[in-house]
């Protein structure tokens, strides 16, 4: 049986008349599915993020979030896999290195496990860049921990997390983490002080269930992904400073 919100309730009430009309147009129109149009299904329209189809929703968070954080991208900078953001939203930058676990990368100055990265020389860099990597490291705190050592007084990591996404097929076994902005902060703050830490969300229902489905952002309004609801939390994103020389500020 179908139970009303309660402010429906008088306006349903009465056994004739047009109160009985009302009650039953307002019945079928609770009743009646939602139409979801394309999205009803049971496959995703790409299995490629939305790559396929243009840009990936995750990725329209990731690069604003970059881009308002442009002057943190400065001196040395280190970047994991490649050095595309170093080269889209850096300015002033001295030298950039590229970090990866995968020696066949030949993009990589620095071949570490970032869990694990003791070879690295503490205070190095001014800029760590870490976007959507923590999900794949079973240690995030050991990694937080280095990211933190690595930079120099006043350095910045610029970190982004997935909240909510599909399941990586090219990381079976290795696809660890899915973190919330409560999960953020507890691991930034413990690697730098809360007090040094900026922890954001990006997303709604409605990019989280385009996402899931593999529309790309092109497909969606700015106002539709910029709208945010902290319940869906697509990606978060965190900022922190180390301690020490006051970094500039976006």
């Amino acid at each position: 049986m179908l139970s009303l919100p309660n402010k429906f309730k008088q306006m349903v009430s009465g056994p004739t008349g047009r109160a009985r009309s009302n009650r039953q147009r307002l019945l079928r129109r609770m009743t009646r599915p939602a139409w979801l149009g394309t999205l009803r299904r049971t496959t995703p329209l790409s299995n490629y993020w939305g790559y396929d189809r243009g840009t990936p929703i995750d990725r329209y968070y990731i690069e604003n979030f970059l881009d308002e954080c442009r002057s943190d991208i400065r001196g040395r900078v280190l970047e994991v896999k490649n050095s595309d953001y170093t080269q889209r939203f850096g300015t002033n930058v001295e030298r950039s290195d590229v970090v990866d676990i995968d020696p066949a990368n030949p993009q990589a100055t620095i071949v570490v496990d970032l869990a694990a990265a003791d070879g690295i020389p503490a205070a190095t860099f001014n800029c760590v860049i870490l976007t959507q990597t923590l999900q794949y490291i079973y240690q995030p705190q050991a990694a937080m921990a280095h990211a933190s050592r690595i930079l120099r007084p006043g350095g910045v990591l610029l970190m982004t997390v997935p909240g909510i996404i599909k399941m990586d097929p090219n990381f079976v076994g290795t696809d660890y983490w899915r973190f919330t902005v409560d999960s953020c902060a507890a691991l930034a703050g413990a690697a730098f002080g809360a007090q040094q830490i900026t922890v954001r969300t990006y997303g709604n229902v409605l990019s989280a269930i385009a996402f899931l489905t593999g529309l790309a952002h092109e497909e969606l309004s700015p106002h539709e992904l910029d709208s945010l609801d902290p319940a869906y939390q697509v990606v978060i994103a965190v900022r922190a400073v180390k301690s020490g020389e006051e970094a500039t500020r976006p």
